[in-house]
C-alpha cells in the first residue's frame, strides 16, 4: 500500500495560523494512512500547566514520539492498527503518567475518539489509579480552546459546557458521549466493562490480577481497541506485572512472533554498573531533555553507596533492575537461575542423600528438601511442598500468590482440610527413604518432635538442627557459596524460587547470617529446608542405624 500524503498541521503564532508541511524524524517507521503523524499533530497541540515550552505547549520529545509513531502509524492492508497492546517498562521520573494521559485523551475527544466510547485508567489503588485522570484533568484546564473548537461546540473546562466532570466517579464525559474513568484493583469487580482504551499503571504493585482480567477481556469485546501499560519495575516473578514485561522480553527478543503487542522496556542489566551516569542515561531516557533531576540521582545514588537497601530501591526505581521479593535479598535472583537445569531423580537413587523438613504449623507451607552432593563442591536439591486443601483459594485471594495452579500442577500436595496432614507428610518421607540412599532427615524440632519419634521408632534417621545461628549460620554460608559458585542445581521449581526470592537476610554483625521472610505474606520454608540439607550433606554425617543396609550389617551377634 502506497503511503498517502502527509496531513498538515496548524502552528500557533502570534498573528494568525501558518499552515506548515510536517517533517516526520523517524521515516523508519510505517506510517501508511498518515495516522501517527495526525497523533503527533494532535498531542502537539496540547497544553500542560507545567510546560515550559511557549505557550505551555505539551512536551512530546523525540523519544516519546517515537514511541507514539509505532503505536499509531502501522497499519493493516484494510487500514486497522496493528498494535493493541504496548508494554513500557520506564524508571521512575520520565514523565510516563503525562505521556498515558495525553494518550487516554487522544482516545476520549482527539482523532482515535469514537462515540461513546469507554476509556479506562487503572492502578492497584484509588490514589495510584487518580493519577493519570488528574494529569488528563489538568491538560484539558491548561489547554487553548480555540485549538479544539474547529467548528464544533465549545469544550471549555468550566461551568456548563460540554465536558462534565463527575468527581465522585472520578469520570470525565466529553461531547461526543465518550468517557474517561479511574480504576483501581482494591476497588471491588468491574464485570461489563467494554473499553475502547485502557492505560494500566505501575501494574508491578497490583497484588491480584482480577481488574486486569476484566479490561483486558473487556477490550477485546470492542474492534481495534488499545491497551496500554506503562509501570517501573518490581520486584518478584509470581506476579501479574513480571508475567507481563517478561512476555514483552520475549516478543522483543524474538522468541514470541506477536506484532500486535509493541514492547518498549527501558531496562538494566543486573550485572550493570549501577553507579555508571551512562548506564542512567541508558535506562531514562527523559535524562537527555532535562528529567529526572540528575543531580538529585547523583545524590540518591551517593546515599545508596553506604545503604544496600536504599542501593537496590536506586536499581529498581531509576535504573528498572527487575529486583527479587527481599530489599535484602540473599543472593542475586539471576546467579539462582543458572542453576534451574532439569533433575533427573532416577540419577540419584544410588548416591547418599541429606533431608531438610521445616514443618509448618497446621495451616501453612510445609517444605521436604532433598540434597545430593555433586561430586564438584555443589549440590542438586528437590523440593516438595504440602498446604492444606481448603486453604489454597483463600492463600491465593490474601497473598496474591498461585497457590491453587501451583497444587493444580503438582508443585505443592494439596492434603485434605484445613491444616496440614502430617501423618502424609511422613509418608512421603518414608517413601523417600525407600527410594534413595537417605542418610540424614534434619527437622528443626519446634513443630516435630512426633513426627521425629514416629520416623525414629521405626528405624529412620531423623535428628534435630535447630534454627539459631550456630547451626543455620554454616549451613546458610555453605548455601550461598554454592550459589555464587553456579554449583547449585535445583531444576527451576518455582515455588522453590519465589521462597528463596522472599529471603531477606540478617547478619548479626559478627558474619552470622540468619534467614528472615522479607513481608509477613511470603514464605520461606523450602529455603529453610534447602540450607537444612545443604548443611547437613556438607557435613556428609551418617545417622542411620547400621542394620539399614544388609551390606554393613555384622555378622554374628551385635551387643551394645
Amino acid at each position: 500500500m502506497q503511503p498517502v500524503a502527509k496531513p498538515v498541521i496548524r502552528k500557533r503564532t502570534r498573528q494568525a495560523f501558518q499552515r506548515v508541511a510536517p517533517v516526520n524524524p523517524f521515516p523508519e517507521i510505517a506510517d501508511p494512512l498518515g495516522y501517527g503523524q495526525r497523533a503527533v499533530d494532535w498531542l502537539r497541540a496540547l497544553k500542560h500547566p507545567k510546560s515550559e515550552l511557549p505557550g505551555n505547549a505539551f512536551q512530546l520529545d523525540p523519544w516519546q514520539e517515537k514511541i507514539v509513531r509505532h503505536i499509531y502509524g502501522p497499519r493493516h492492508d484494510d487500514g486497522t492498527r496493528i498494535v493493541r497492546n504496548v508494554v513500557m517498562l520506564l524508571p521512575r521520573g520520565n514523565r510516563k503518567t503525562s505521556l498515558g494521559a495525553a494518550l487516554a485523551l487522544l482516545h476520549t475527544h482527539g482523532p482515535e475518539a469514537r462515540p461513546g466510547g469507554e476509556v479506562l485508567t487503572a492502578a492497584a489503588d484509588r490514589k495510584q489509579a487518580k493519577l493519570a485522570f488528574s494529569e488528563a484533568e489538568s491538560i484539558i484546564r491548561a489547554g487553548d480552546a480555540d485549538l479544539w473548537t474547529k467548528g464544533q461546540q465549545s469544550r471549555r473546562f468550566d461551568a456548563g459546557n460540554a465536558i462534565k466532570l463527575q468527581e465522585y466517579k472520578n469520570r470525565l464525559t466529553f461531547p461526543n458521549g465518550s468517557f474517561l474513568e479511574s480504576l483501581s484493583s482494591d476497588a471491588g469487580t468491574q464485570h461489563g466493562r467494554t473499553p475502547v482504551f485502557a492505560l494500566m499503571d505501575e501494574i508491578h504493585a497490583w497484588k491480584k490480577r482480577d481488574l486486569f482480567d476484566v479490561i483486558r477481556t473487556g477490550l477485546v469485546k470492542v474492534p481495534g481497541s488499545l491497551s496500554i501499560i506503562i509501570t517501573t519495575a518490581g520486584r518478584g516473578q509470581e506476579n501479574i506485572g513480571f508475567q507481563i514485561i517478561d512476555y514483552a522480553r520475549k516478543v522483543a527478543s524474538g522468541k514470541i512472533d506477536d506484532p500486535a503487542t509493541l514492547p518498549i522496556l527501558f531496562e538494566t542489566h543486573p550485572d550493570a554498573d549501577w553507579q555508571d551516569e551512562d548506564v542512567w542515561r541508558a535506562a531514562n531516557p527523559g535524562l537527555a531533555h532535562g528529567y529526572p533531576d540528575i543531580a538529585g540521582l547523583r545524590q540518591l545514588a551517593r546515599e545508596a553507596a553506604e545503604r544496600p537497601a536504599d542501593r537496590e530501591a536506586f536499581r529498581q526505581l531509576h535504573l528498572n533492575v527487575w529486583l527479587g521479593h527481599s530489599s535484602d535479598p540473599f543472593v542475586e535472583m539471576s546467579i539462582y537461575d543458572q542453576g534451574a537445569a532439569p533433575v533427573d531423580l532416577e540419577d540419584l537413587e544410588n548416591d547418599p542423600c541429606w533431608i531438610g523438613v521445616d514443618l509448618s504449623s497446621t495451616s501453612d507451607l510445609t517444605a521436604i528438601v532433598a540434597a545430593w552432593r555433586d561430586g564438584n563442591d555443589g549440590y542438586i536439591v528437590v523440593p516438595w511442598f504440602f498446604c492444606p486443601e481448603d486453604n489454597l483459594d483463600r492463600r491465593t485471594q490474601q497473598s496474591g500468590y498461585p497457590y491453587s495452579r501451583w497444587a493444580e500442577e503438582g508443585l505443592i500436595y494439596a492434603t485434605p482440610g484445613n491444616v496440614v496432614d502430617i501423618r502424609a507428610v511422613e509418608d512421603h518421607i518414608r517413601d523417600l527413604c525407600s527410594r534413595f540412599d537417605v542418610r540424614e532427615i534434619a527437622f528443626d524440632p519446634h513443630y516435630a518432635r512426633i513426627t521425629m519419634a514416629n520416623l525414629a521408632e521405626d528405624g529412620f534417621p531423623a535428628i534435630e538442627m535447630r534454627q539459631g545461628w550456630v547451626t543455620m549460620g554454616p549451613a546458610i554460608k555453605e548455601l550461598e557459596k554454592s550459589i555464587i559458585a553456579r554449583r547449585f542445581q535445583h531444576g527451576g521449581n518455582p515455588v522453590l524460587r519465589w521462597n528463596f526470592d522472599n529471603i531477606a537476610i540478617q547478619d548479626d554483625g559478627k558474619g552470622n547470617l540468619s534467614f528472615h521472610k522479607g513481608k509477613a505474606r511470603d514464605k520461606i520454608d523450602g529455603a529453610v529446608a534447602t540450607a537444612m540439607a545443604v548443611g547437613r550433606a556438607v557435613l556428609g554425617e551418617d545417622n542411620r542405624s547400621i542394620y539399614d543396609n544388609a551390606s554393613e550389617r555384622p555378622e554374628g551377634l551385635l551387643v551394645f
